[in-house]
């Protein structure tokens, strides 16, 4: 059929199942937009407020589901918005397809607006190489049907990663005979399968431990795997420590989950796991925050701690620390081929015995270290208690999604999640401003569950606008904003290393705390919103904010006491300058003990 390249892109998106595109129609993708028009019943295309957004969005549906969503943008400006989006999914492996308008083929390195052409002609294109997993630049129609099948695939295979599509002008206006690709038949849809040897001899290891930890990273997640890994950690007994992304691959009500492993995590894992004769890492990279900053003994104690690290990407296997068995594979897969050899090698190990003790006993003494926060009556609420309250009046598969700062670290120590795909961060770039999005594409995935943006005030002011698109297309999602005036993580880091802080509070000139009031500000985008501060005063806003069936904001105004927020765990490697010698002494020692080689 005679086809526009915009057209093959749009209806190449509906036979792939996107249902939706976010983003800001600019000149560069004017063709691409107007040909999503007609497709419009299929695929249904959305304004965002600032290109980042539309990243976000994106990558919050496919962390919510599984499956990926369009993103698009002009050129120049606008694509260069999307970077930390970018950058938030290629860290985290988070599938996502963005769309770009290009410089035509033929005008190219003649300055023409938006074209950065001083090192290159359409040098625009390089800005991308780092933060996407593979790049295609289109430089006739004819050419994209093959394109957009290799694109899916390369999203989806292996580790999920986003993938960028450069699209000249001029391609997205030129008409072809073309055809659309079957993605049934170009996507690959079985799963890697461990070595059978070796798989072997993994499960005579874990059979024989006394101790055994297993590590579930965000691998576990993306693969579907959860089943399979509780299926195994209840088999051997072995108590379950999570990453930043692993969060939800055990319910965390599970008597074996022992929480989150490394800094900002659980006192509990780090024990557990530093202890561990044998350790199974799953979907896991060892990364600074998860393994805190490979410090011998705080996390991980490797070796004399046997490790089995199963990931579908060789390059992680051994990578930070070294491996006595690789077991490459895709998470599920490698999971239900241990357990078919565990249970050959072992009985199951049941709730008893003296090291399911020891998990219990090390859980009980985190959950007191956690309850001089998460209890505490005092007003302002404290984050902690806030995010108990927030917790008891939502569904056991409501999800929240955080951004970088305080909050985040809260919600990783103080708000349980039952189930995989409930808890959404940004994990490894660390990007504020990813909250609000990452909601609105949660919700867009679930229409009818309850979504909740768990954000600081400095998270929320970084991607705030995007309430517009809340109110616009009556997404029912509620933005709880805990507000401490202030970046209160780097203020709790400065403190720490230096005894003094700078520019992290939010003030006035004459020193006084300064806030936008925004349950003001959310009122005025449209939005049902309150403004708290109590403890006693947060089930019911929740309550009245969830009856209002349509965006809702509740402002809370926090304790700003440095320690109110989360209990300190693990270690960072964070250098402390020479002028500070007590400082720089401690940090040195610490140093001193990490294990990288």
């Amino acid at each position: 059929m005679q086809l526009s390249g915009a057209q093959i892109i749009a209806k190449s998106l509906v036979k792939a199942g996107v249902p939706y595109a976010a983003g800001i129609p600019g000149h560069g993708a004017w063709c691409l937009t107007d040909a999503f028009l007609d497709e419009k019943d299929k695929l249904h295309t959305l304004m965002v407020m600032h290109e980042q957004s539309a990243v976000h969005l994106a990558d919050g549906y496919f962390r919510a589901t599984g499956r990926p969503l369009a993103a698009f943008t002009s050129i120049g400006p606008g694509s260069a918005n999307t970077l930390i989006g970018l950058g938030t999914a290629f860290v985290d492996s988070s599938a996502v397809l963005l769309l770009t308008g290009s410089v035509h083929t033929y005008l190219r390195g003649h300055a023409i607006m938006q074209e950065l052409d001083r090192a290159q002609a359409a040098n625009n294109l390089r800005m991308f190489e780092p933060v996407t997993k593979r790049q295609y630049q289109a430089v006739t129609a004819e050419g994209l049907p093959f394109i957009m099948h290799r694109a899916f695939n390369t999203m989806l295979s292996g580790r999920p990663g986003p993938v960028h599509l450069d699209l000249p002008m001029d391609v997205q206006a030129a008409t072809v005979e073309a055809g659309i690709p079957d993605f049934d038949l170009r996507v690959p849809t079985g799963r890697v399968r461990p070595d059978a040897v070796l798989t072997e001899r993994a499960a005579r290891l874990l059979a024989g431990a006394q101790r055994p930890v297993i590590v579930a990273g965000g691998g576990v997640i993306l693969a579907d795997a959860a089943r399979e890994l509780v299926a195994l950690a209840e088999h051997l007994g072995a108590a379950v420590v999570t990453t930043w992304q692993g969060k939800g691959a055990i319910p965390e009500d599970h008597p074996l989950n022992a929480w989150g492993i490394g800094t900002t995590a659980s006192h509990c894992a780090n024990a557990l796991a530093s202890r561990a004769d044998v350790l199974l890492a799953v979907g896991c990279r060892f990364v600074d925050w998860s393994a805190s900053s490979f410090r011998q003994g705080v996390s991980y104690t490797i070796p004399p701690t046997r490790l089995i690290h199963l990931d579908i990407d060789t390059a992680e296997i051994g990578k930070n620390y070294p491996a006595e068995i690789g077991l490459v594979a895709d998470a599920q897969a490698g999971l239900a081929d241990l357990l078919a050899a565990v249970q050959q090698a072992r009985p199951a190990a049941g709730q008893s015995g003296e090291y399911f003790a020891i998990i219990q006993a090390e859980k009980a003494a985190w959950d007191k270290a956690l309850a001089e926060n998460r209890d505490s009556n005092s007003a302002p609420v404290t984050q902690a208690r806030a995010l108990r309250e927030l917790r008891a009046v939502l569904d056991r598969d409501a999800i929240v999604t955080s951004g970088a700062g305080l909050v985040q670290a809260a919600v990783r120590q103080s708000f349980p999640v039952y189930a995989p795909r409930t808890h959404i961060t940004s994990g490894g770039f660390s990007s504020m401003g990813f909250t609000v999005p990452a909601a609105l594409g949660a919700q867009l995935a679930f229409p009818g569950r309850q979504v909740v943006g768990c954000a600081g005030d400095g998270d929320f002011m970084q991607t705030m606008q995007e309430m517009a698109v809340a109110a616009m297309y009556n997404l029912p999602v509620l933005f709880f904003v805990l507000n401490n005036s202030g970046f209160g993580s780097i203020k709790g880091g400065q403190t720490a290393n230096f005894g003094r802080t700078t520019v992290v509070d939010f003030q006035r000139r004459d020193g006084s705390v300064y806030s936008p009031n925004f349950c003001q500000t959310a009122q005025a985008f449209g939005l049902h919103a309150q403004r708290i501060t109590a403890p006693d005063e947060v089930q019911p806003a929740v309550r009245r904010a969830l009856a209002s069936k349509g965006p809702a904001l509740i402002e809370v105004l926090v304790d700003r006491r440095l320690g109110s927020a989360t209990v300190a765990t693990g270690w960072w490697d964070m250098p402390v300058p020479a002028y500070l010698p007590a400082q720089r002494a401690a940090y040195q020692a610490g140093k001193a003990e990490e294990t990288l080689g």
